[in-house]
């Protein structure tokens, strides 16, 4: 059984959503650069998928860590969309990525072949982590539950099977929202091990995670990846909340809670990754981003000292649940 709290070095890694030009155009030396300097400054986990870009943010992740020791560093990408080289026309997300095709598909065909193509664009022999990406409401409204008995069928099987033999050190889900994740923990034919869990617990959005899947997650010894901990960067001063324009009423929790971060002299980034890290669920968080600065800013950020009164603060004004574990003094 593994100890999900140290298989991750610092519990931190880098998300590569970004570097799949998701939102704006991202110019390749810039994406180098930002995968070097994450590494320069520790970072040895690397989260990637096939959906980023058409396959973008994997070649560029690739061409870097190519350059290093397979066994320096652990990897993780999705199953779930396989590339084609036929193209189409972009829009949403990844307008500006490539344009091949993405096809949806979580049978055990598509699977295999997903990885495959996944080996190439990362040029590397082997995946760390597999997650079935997207398999939640989100993303397909009421379908999403016949497209999860596609993957229970499918791509289920091809993950438990290579997490058995040893190819893969653990599968699970990569999802926007809990449902997935809890009904996976429910099954009984498969394993699921590890499963990366996007906006779900973050210092703007936790209560939901906190009711059911963190404490499954804790009693199944499945590890949690925290991805999207910025909430799209709403948190920061972006634009987006969990991918879409940030609404009103968490534009108002981000003022309150920039007030009382500057009171405590805190910066929101240390305060947004010590506390999802806190969880003992939570392997890793996994922030993404385009600029070197910001990734050394993200490092640093885990390491800043935080008053226990700040987070007493945000208790006493339910700007947090008094449930969440709290980093430690």
């Amino acid at each position: 059984m593994k100890n999900w709290q140290n298989v991750i070095k610092g519990k931190f890694g880098m998300g590569t959503a970004p570097l799949g030009n998701m939102f704006k155009d991202v110019p390749d030396e810039q994406a180098y650069e930002t995968i070097e300097t994450a590494w320069n400054e520790g970072v040895r986990y690397f989260d990637t998928a096939p959906l980023y870009g058409a396959g973008l943010a994997e070649l560029r992740l690739g061409k870097v860590l190519s350059q290093y020791s397979r066994n320096d560093y652990l990897l993780s990408t999705k199953v779930g969309r396989v590339i084609l080289d036929e193209t189409e026309e972009k829009e949403g997300l990844y307008a500006d990525g490539r344009k091949n095709k993405v096809v949806t598909n979580y049978t055990e065909d598509a699977t295999k072949r997903s990885i495959e193509q996944s080996l190439k664009r990362l040029q590397t022999d082997r995946i760390d982590f597999v997650y079935v990406h997207d398999l939640s409401p989100d993303y397909f409204g009421d379908e999403w539950v016949a497209k999860f008995d596609e993957a229970r069928k499918g791509a289920f099987h091809v993950l438990d099977q290579l997490q058995d033999e040893g190819v893969i050190g653990g599968w699970g889900l990569g999802v926007n929202t809990t449902i997935p994740i809890e009904l996976a923990l429910s099954m009984e034919d498969v394993n699921p091990s590890i499963s990366l869990s996007a906006t779900q617990y973050t210092l703007l959005q936790h209560e939901q995670a906190l009711q059911s899947m963190m404490p499954r997650a804790v009693d199944n010894n499945m590890g949690i990846v925290v991805g999207a901990p910025f909430s799209s960067g709403a948190l920061l001063g972006g634009d987006h909340f969990n991918y879409e324009k940030v609404p009103p009423n968490v534009k108002s929790k981000i003022k309150q809670l920039t007030e009382i971060a500057n009171h405590h002299d805190v910066s929101l980034s240390a305060a947004a990754l010590q506390f999802a890290t806190a969880h003992p669920a939570v392997a890793a968080v996994i922030p993404g981003s385009t600029h070197p600065n910001r990734i050394k800013e993200d490092i640093h950020a885990m390491e800043e000292k935080i008053p226990e009164a700040f987070w007493k603060d945000l208790i006493e004004k339910k700007l947090i649940s008094s449930r969440a574990p709290l980093p430690a003094k």
